[in-house]
């Protein structure tokens, strides 16, 4: 059971980095060429498509980490550990299509789900458990459905595993100044 779980963990770590990105990334001058809201301030029906704290910068180099972490993935798939916990070979996977498609799925779903708080007339950071903590597994299963076919019970792992691991990572970076929201 705890080889399964830190197998999920490991496997869904792109997508974790990708979603830690655009939160940390408005602290630094990064691109700030790309500091411009993805939905260029437009409403829909009276409301914020997504909302102006969802940013270019955010997103593009959020799909950059998590590209990146895939790749780091794959050249330590050499070691016998890591081997052992993975679910598919690194090696009989184009490593950027799967880092592009996890990450542009984390992306996804955040964006999804920021459209449809402000459908909701949800601010930014109002809570909305457990999609606020998950949004992005449900964006990543949808496009990375389309290069692996993993068990539902991976993924229903990783959905638990992520609520609690994004409540107790969202809380720590609040307390340090890190976030804006606690969820």
């Amino acid at each position: 059971m705890i080889k399964f779980i830190i197998s999920c963990f490991y496997f869904f770590l792109p997508a974790y980095f990708t979603n830690m990105t655009p939160p940390l990334a408005r602290r630094g001058s990064v691109l700030n060429c790309l500091d411009k809201p993805v939905d260029f301030n437009k409403t829909f029906f009276g409301q914020p498509i997504l909302g102006s704290h969802k940013t270019w910068r955010g997103v593009v180099l959020g799909i950059m980490v998590g590209i990146f972490t895939a790749y780091v993935q794959s050249r330590l798939y050499q070691i016998y550990f890591i081997k052992e916990i993975t679910f598919f070979d690194y090696g009989k996977v184009n490593i950027f299509l799967f880092g592009f498609l996890i990450s542009f799925g984390a992306v996804f779903g955040d964006l999804a789900f920021a459209f449809l708080k402000r459908r909701l007339k949800m601010r930014p950071g109002q809570f909305f458990a457990p999609f606020d903590q998950t949004n992005y597994v449900l964006g990543a299963f949808l496009f990375l459905s389309l290069l692996l076919k993993l068990n539902l019970s991976v993924w229903l792992a990783i959905f638990i595993l992520t609520f609690f691991l994004h409540i107790i990572f969202n809380r720590l970076g609040f307390w340090l100044g890190l976030s804006r929201s606690k969820w």
